[in-house]
Parts: structure tokens; sequence; C-alpha cells
């Protein structure tokens, strides 16, 4: 190694602290993967959702959230025809009111909660779905991941598999 002035250029203090560095960034990095993969929370006290011209309050114990635009015409008909283990809330980007199914609500609600709901779920494509189950009296924790809705089958496999 080369010596200036009897000092050596790449000295332990120096080593260390490239690998401090290094760590912090690496802890930061995996700091934030955790938090952004952390499962979310609705309160429906705190977000307000109408069904028709009522507030909406859930009763299951698990829901499955389907975040879709009632301009896609297929997804909503599909939608009110599904028949599964779990009740489905169905919640319109448009806000359009329908007349709920058997098992499909047919959920509404301000510009506000929307923007609300999309920024807290990261929601980027529709229709997108996740599973929630109840946590509180009206709490309820995301409990799959969020994923793009490609066909209803799909759908449907994945509620059998709870």
């Amino acid at each position: 190694m080369a010596k200036r002035g009897g000092q050596s250029l790449f000295s332990l203090s120096t080593l260390l602290a490239s690998f401090f560095g290094a760590a912090m960034i690496a802890g930061a990095f995996a700091y934030f993967n955790y938090k952004f993969s952390e499962y979310k929370f609705i309160d429906f006290k705190e977000w307000v959702f109408y069904e028709k011209n009522d507030i909406f309050s859930p009763t299951a114990q698990k829901y499955v959230i389907v975040f879709y635009s009632s301009k896609d015409k297929d997804t909503m008909d599909l939608l009110s025809k599904t028949k599964l283990k779990l009740p489905i809330l169905a919640i319109d980007y448009y806000n359009e009111v329908k007349e709920n199914s058997e098992t499909t609500t047919f959920l509404r609600s301000g510009t506000k909660t929307s923007l609300s709901f999309i920024q807290r779920f990261n929601i980027y494509e529709s229709p997108s779905i996740f599973f929630i189950k109840k946590s509180k009296e009206s709490l309820y924790k995301q409990d799959s991941m969020i994923r793009k809705l490609d066909n209803l089958k799909e759908l449907a496999s994945q509620v059998e598999a709870l």
C-alpha cells in the first residue's frame, strides 16, 4: 500500500465508515420494503360507503373486496352473477348505483373516501381484488395481497382455498 506522511491511504476508519454507510442503506431499503408490504386496515366508521342510499355497515367476518369500474359492463355483470362462500363488496370507481345481488354488495363513496381507499391500498389497476377479515367492531384487516382480477374463475378458486 502506498503511504503518505506515515499514514495509509486506506485506513481502518475509512473501511468502517464505508461498511457502516452500506449497512444503513441496506437497512433503510429493508425497512421500506417491509413497511409497504404490510397489510392495511379499513375502518368502516372512518370511511363511509353507501349501498344504494343507505350507509353500509359490515356484518360478516370476512369479505372479498373488488375495486372495479362500472364503465366495464362485463365485470359488473359477472360480479352480480357470481355466487361464492364469502360475500363480495364491489366498490365502484365511478360511484354508480347498482342493485345488489345474492352475494355481491355494490358500494359507492365520496371522492375523498375513494381517493383515500386507492391511496391506502395502492390500487393501480381495475378490477383489483383482495380479502379482508374482521379485526374489531368496524375495523377490518387486509387478509391477502392485492391482485388484478383477470377472471372470476380465479376468484372462485382463491375463495375456495380459504
